[in-house]
């Protein structure tokens, strides 16, 4: 225990991610403050990696927080929710005007708007802050997105900077905006993931339906994918999994493995918010009700016994032209997954007046995090040359990659309905596109509707104003 003030930064909550964290930032010349609320956590990391760097630790909160230098800032790493407000509340009495608590955990963007308005008439600043990359990354170099003011920003930029993930030199790491700026483009990060997670299983289920191929078979047109445009983390992670036999019975892993996803949540709120905004992101919607099926094992059993379980046999004349269109279809999906996700992000700013560079985003998500992947590098290049891009879509690369996998992606979607395989993600993508680029869309049709049965208006093509019809009545037009 230090008698005076030492630390450049503090980390409470030493689970693995807290861990790695407080791992890294001593690995980079930092000196770390230490605590946990079972003091027998603190002290095994000082006695396995105390040799990696300085820490300070502490037993109590007031030793730790008096081991810190001033202004200071504390990363809190526990569980999201009222545990992370237990954590603030014991630290906000000890804290001066000035100082900085940081969430480094998935926390709600709501929850953070409420603690950094709360905090801010105490003087004390508030960060969200995403972190991702897995507790690999949290030790080896994440992708950070923190929030909070530009106070904050000017005590941990450097530090947060000398531990992200490097791309070409650059960290993967800005100050994403004010208040829980970080924490919204984290919980849509995760959303992207889920659609990204949910395109490749389809993808898996298709090339192992339609080629009768073995999974360890797969993970080589993955791994050969992972060569080009799709190549990423997840796909390299996909060939990984595949390519695994299970060393208990011999199977390959993916086929022991429960078939029912689980989630945290953050897929779930990512869909919430983007109804509460109005953005259309139909494949990460799609991607979060898939894993909600799969775990309604009281619901798929008696569908199985119900409607049966076979699924027709596709009719694959050229293997190497169907490897080729599933490859098509899920670089398709991908771009409109991503495409949703900046979209909502930018709506997301304009209702908080975050003012969030889109282009920033897609360069901070280049290394570190669970969505890292080549393309990535083209969405920046894409809104360096048009900060106000409507959507990623019509970005020349991506409308040219579009246009020439839109044929592939019929038939897999096409195939895959006929054969009774399920591929919400991959058909629900195709659909926003094809709704995107449509000269009329049949919604004229629900305002007439909505305008009979509930007096709700419509506006017509040919003249301004709104207008509303009798329909009970005299059937007459008149001005709303």
């Amino acid at each position: 225990m230090s008698d005076h003030a030492t630390a450049d930064i503090g980390v409470t909550g030493l689970a693995v991610m807290g861990r790695n964290l407080a791992r890294n930032l001593a690995r980079h010349g930092h000196t770390v403050a230490l605590h946990n609320r079972s003091p027998e956590r603190t002290r095994s990391l000082v006695e396995q990696h105390g040799d990696e760097g300085e820490f300070v630790p502490s037993e109590s909160m007031d030793d730790f927080v008096a081991s810190l230098t001033t202004p200071r800032a504390i990363i809190v790493m526990v569980k999201a929710g009222p545990p992370t407000d237990a954590v603030i509340d014991e630290l906000v009495p000890l804290l001066d005007e000035g100082d900085i608590i940081v969430d480094c955990g998935n926390a709600h963007y709501v929850d953070t708007r409420r603690r950094e308005f709360d905090l801010r008439d105490k003087g004390i600043h508030f960060v969200g802050c995403g972190v991702s990359g897995g507790e690999e990354g949290a030790l080896l170099g994440p992708s950070i997105m923190p929030g909070g003011s530009k106070h904050s920003y000017e005590k941990l930029g450097p530090i947060f900077e000398s531990i992200a993930a490097k791309v070409d030199g650059t960290p993967c790491c800005v100050h994403v905006g004010p208040d829980a700026a970080g924490h919204f483009v984290k919980m849509v990060h995760n959303g992207i993931e889920y659609a990204d997670m949910q395109l490749i299983a389809e993808a898996y289920d298709l090339l192992r339906h339609g080629l009768s191929a073995p999974p360890g078979e797969i993970a080589d047109i993955f791994r050969e994918w992972n060569e080009g445009d799709l190549e990423s983390f997840l796909i390299e992670i996909t060939a990984e999994v595949l390519a695994r036999k299970d060393p208990e019975t011999g199977k390959p892993f993916v086929d022991i493995v429960l078939d029912q996803a689980e989630q945290k949540g953050t897929g779930r709120w990512t869909v919430q918010s983007a109804l509460d905004l109005g953005v259309p992101i139909t494949g990460i919607a799609e991607a979060t009700f898939a894993r909600a099926l799969s775990g309604h094992a009281e619901q798929r059993g008696p569908a199985q016994k119900a409607f049966g379980t076979d699924a027709n046999p596709l009719d694959i004349p050229d293997r190497d032209a169907f490897i080729e269109d599933v490859r098509r279809a899920l670089y398709a999906s991908k771009v409109v997954a991503y495409a949703q996700g900046f979209d909502h992000i930018a709506a997301g700013s304009d209702e908080y007046e975050w003012h969030i560079d889109r282009g920033a985003m897609a360069t901070i998500w280049r290394g570190g995090c669970i969505i890292r992947a080549r393309f990535l590098n083209r969405i920046r290049e894409a809104y360096d040359q048009d900060a106000s891009l409507p959507t990623l879509l019509v970005a020349p690369y991506f409308a040219d990659a579009v246009r020439s996998g839109v044929d592939s992606w019929r038939r897999v979607v096409s195939q895959a309905a006929t054969a009774g395989i399920p591929t919400p993600a991959f058909s629900s993508s195709l659909a926003y596109h094809d709704g995107l680029r449509r000269d009329r869309l049949p919604a004229a049709l629900i305002q007439g509707l909505r305008d009979n049965f509930g007096a709700h208006t419509y506006r017509r093509v040919d003249k301004e104003g709104t207008f509303h019809t009798e329909w009970a009545g005299d059937k007459q037009e008149h001005p709303a």
